[in-house]
């Protein structure tokens, strides 16, 4: 229980359903007394006490149990080693998969309890193989792909009571009608163990600014940053280029070395990718075929981004295609190519991104982007 609406409501809908129900709020920020700004974050004190009442009104026991620690090497700490090694990582993709549906699972299970229910907007389907992890039912508020990193253990023992629900605005109104007080309660948003939103500032407080070049796609010095972390693919403003491009358009971050700690830009137009490669990956129960053969599938890139057509294999990674974002040892690689013939090539993908798979509305798993080949190379 985060102390939002989603998971308040999910809560009731257990117990009605007829489950023993437990209220568990996590205690992830190592600065207990933080409240919240605005309606970012979801760790806060404030929102423990929201969450306590909540359980409260329902008649069910609750407990907040600490998990700082876990969440700081896990999430934090990761967070700012991929900042480091030129990835933009996804801190919430992390959090599900090694502190909701790990964790917290994996403490729930050994006290007895048959699954963890959370106000996520996805749902779980028995299929032939297993059980599926598969979107919502309101599109517009599915949250499958931010839980694309579960595997099929997880999945044994999940429970998602709000799946089924056509919108968020339903899910308020029966919060009003039971008389929870968080009925209008904003969503949480952005990172949360960075309330004020200022990412670039946070980093420089825990990664060291080491001033390099900037370079144009030939190799030429534009400029000079003053830490490349500061930086992610796709950005156009605050590059403070020395000189403008020879056509006078603007330039845009292609791509970020840390081994030479430079920073490449070019044209908007290098930044369309039709072939996304990377590890890190799972699955999300038995995929039912060879993974090793090319499927069609669609491809999700960011959480509210729309799914592109492509085909996906698992493969070896062939030494002339490593780069310095590859993980060491890594020997396989999820590679996907977008079907270029149905959808547009995808714009501003940056190594350390999530890249989730999908086989109609089932999530089939989940791998971490360690390279994007340019549309113009790729064809």
């Amino acid at each position: 229980m985060s102390g939002g609406v989603d998971s308040a409501v999910a809560a009731a809908r257990a117990v009605e359903a007829g489950h023993e129900v437990v209220g568990v709020h996590l205690a992830l920020s190592r600065m207990p007394g933080t409240l919240r700004t605005g309606s970012r974050g979801c760790c806060t004190i404030e929102d423990a006490m929201d969450a306590r009442r909540a359980a409260n009104l329902l008649g069910i026991p609750f407990y907040v149990w600490d998990l700082s620690e876990r969440f700081k090497e896990d999430v934090v700490d990761d967070f700012i080693a991929e900042y480091a090694a030129g990835r933009t990582p996804n801190p919430c993709m992390r959090c599900n998969e090694k502190i909701k549906f790990a964790a917290l699972l994996d403490k729930a299970v050994a006290l007895g309890f048959d699954a963890v229910a959370t106000g996520h907007y996805a749902t779980i389907v028995e299929g032939p193989d297993g059980r599926e992890l598969h979107r919502a039912s309101a599109w517009a508020k599915d949250q499958s792909y931010v839980l694309g990193v579960l595997t099929e253990r997880q999945l044994a023992h999940c429970y998602f009571p709000l799946g089924d629900t056509p919108s968020k605005d339903l899910v308020r109104a029966e919060a009003e009608d039971r008389g929870l007080q968080i009925a209008q309660k904003p969503d949480s948003h952005d990172i949360c163990f960075i309330p004020d939103g200022d990412t670039r500032g946070w980093l420089s407080q825990h990664v060291p600014r080491e001033p390099g070049e900037i370079l144009d796609e030939s190799g030429s010095v534009v400029g000079r940053h003053d830490g490349a972390h500061g930086y992610t693919v796709g950005q156009r403003r605050g590059l403070q280029l020395g000189r403008p491009s020879d056509d006078g358009k603007p330039r845009y971050v292609l791509s970020i070395r840390p081994v030479s700690n430079q920073v490449v830009v070019g044209p908007k137009e290098r930044l369309a990718v039709s072939r996304l490669a990377g590890g890190r990956f799972s699955w999300a129960g038995e995929p039912g075929f060879d993974v090793g053969e090319s499927f069609a599938c669609e491809v999700q890139i960011r959480a509210h981004a729309e799914p592109v057509p492509a085909r996906a294999a698992l493969a070896p990674i062939r030494d002339e295609e490593r780069t310095e974002q590859h993980r060491a040892g890594a020997t396989h690689e999820v590679v996907v190519d977008v079907d270029l013939a149905r959808a547009e090539p995808l714009l501003g993908v940056a190594p350390g991104q999530t890249a989730v798979l999908y086989v109609g509305s089932r999530v089939l798993g989940q791998f971490t982007i360690d390279r994007a080949v340019p549309s113009q190379r790729a064809a």
